[in-house]
């Protein structure tokens, strides 16, 4: 059993380069997406490498409520089939993709499925995929956490209209189920650009291993067709976006660190580190072991978009925050409904430690500032604690508020992290 950890947890310092190969857990965006696909398949699969994480067993737990069979033990976990015939109470914790992506999953059910979870969750936005299942025809009460739904055993399907500008996990809820609905799903778009489209690739990507048609030719439109969602093994790749603090970490000590199995192609919106660090005076290279980065202790401020890769915003506004040029981050205005407001947070937290910081609407500037100790608190968000420890790599005297949290993704984050220095 692990020890508990103090809090807040004394960020480790980097005395020197520090120099380090690591393998990371899977990727909680792909092990979810498997887990519900495995859930909705025509017969049993097994997700290889699965992640064991909060998250990860928070949908686990899930789709058993929904009578499906999900074997944890071990490092590849066996799944057969929902059964879709009961009533469950659902714990979504704090877990966007089960608050999300189980719903329109449950409504092809018989059951009554109540849906609650941590109480922060009641803050995140949910209401366009509850209208939209009731446009569907799908029996839905309540607009917020908590909510239920009620199953007839099929879900009429076929156009809906959403703004997805929150959100991309709006989208790619409705078309993982999609094909389970009587008429498929055709899923359109209205309204300001959606974020974190890669995650939307990724979700067509996968459907489409299980035999699913989607059509995507139209911008800002999904089709996917009905028909049986095929079984299919899935081998789940390292979390990229779990890599920013240690890619992080040679960036600021002027290391070499190495993430093994880093793939060649890839829909996860982590493999944008690449460019990013690059563009912030690191050596970037990707081999068949892994992609290794080497940083000069010395880091050069960028001017990013991060739209499409909105996840990596605190590790990179933590890089930024410590770089000797200024930074302009910008196109996140939705991050705000992540699992804290990441900008404000960001600009509190950053602010507190002696970084110049200024919060946008939609983004965050920084100019070269001397930062110095202090508690940092990561409003139960494993991305803010991300922050807290790269930022504590560089400066002395970091404190991490819950640093726990990062079990979300990642357990044993932080006792791994410190056995780094």
């Amino acid at each position: 059993m692990t020890a508990p950890l103090e809090d807040p947890w004394p960020a480790p310092r980097a005395r020197g380069a520090v120099d380090a190969v690591v393998t990371l857990p899977g990727s909680k965006s792909l092990m979810n997406r498997a887990l519900i696909l495995a859930a909705l398949a025509d017969g049993p699969s097994v997700v290889r490498r699965a992640l064991r994480s909060r998250d990860s067993l928070l949908m686990a737990g899930a789709l058993t409520a929904l009578g499906a069979s999900v074997d944890t033990d071990g490092e590849d976990w066996a799944v057969t089939p929902a059964t879709f015939d009961r009533d469950a109470s659902i714990d979504v914790g704090l877990a966007g993709t089960v608050m999300r992506f189980v719903p329109p999953v449950a409504a092809i059910g018989t059951g009554l499925v109540s849906f609650d979870g941590d109480p922060y969750m009641r803050q995140r936005p949910i209401g366009e995929i509850l209208g939209a299942l009731r446009a569907l025809g799908a029996a839905v009460e309540g607009d917020a956490l908590p909510f239920s739904l009620r199953g007839s055993g099929s879900v009429p399907g076929g156009v809906v209209t959403i703004d997805a500008s929150g959100s991309s996990q709006f989208v790619s809820a409705l078309l993982l189920a999609g094909a389970r609905y009587d008429a498929g799903v055709d899923v359109r778009h209205d309204g300001k650009p959606v974020p974190s489209l890669p995650h939307i690739e990724m979700t067509i990507e996968m459907l489409r291993e299980h035999g699913v048609s989607v059509d995507d030719a139209e911008p800002n439109r999904w089709v996917v067709a009905p028909g049986p969602v095929k079984a299919v093994d899935h081998v789940i790749e390292p979390d990229l976006s779990n890599a920013a603090p240690f890619l992080g970490l040679a960036a600021v000590s002027g290391g070499t660190v190495t993430v093994r199995d880093w793939p060649r192609r890839t829909t996860q919106p982590g493999d944008a580190l690449r460019d990013l660090l690059e563009r912030m005076g690191c050596s970037v290279t990707l081999t068949d072991d892994g992609l290794t980065v080497t940083g000069t202790g010395e880091l050069t401020g960028i001017d990013a978009d991060l739209h499409d890769v909105g996840e990596l915003t605190p590790a990179v506004a933590a890089l930024c925050a410590l770089a000797t040029t200024p930074s302009h981050l910008r196109g996140i205005a939705h991050i705000r409904g992540h699992e804290t407001d990441r900008l404000t947070a960001l600009a509190t937290e950053l602010g507190a430690l002696g970084a110049d910081v200024t919060e946008h609407p939609d983004g965050l500037s920084f100019r070269p500032a001397s930062l110095h100790g202090a508690t940092f608190h990561t409003y139960a968000d494993h991305r803010m604690a991300h922050a807290g420890v790269i930022v504590g790599a560089a400066v002395d005297g970091v404190s991490v508020e819950n640093v726990g949290t990062t079990s979300k993704t990642f357990t044993d984050f932080a006792p791994f992290w410190a056995s780094l220095f």
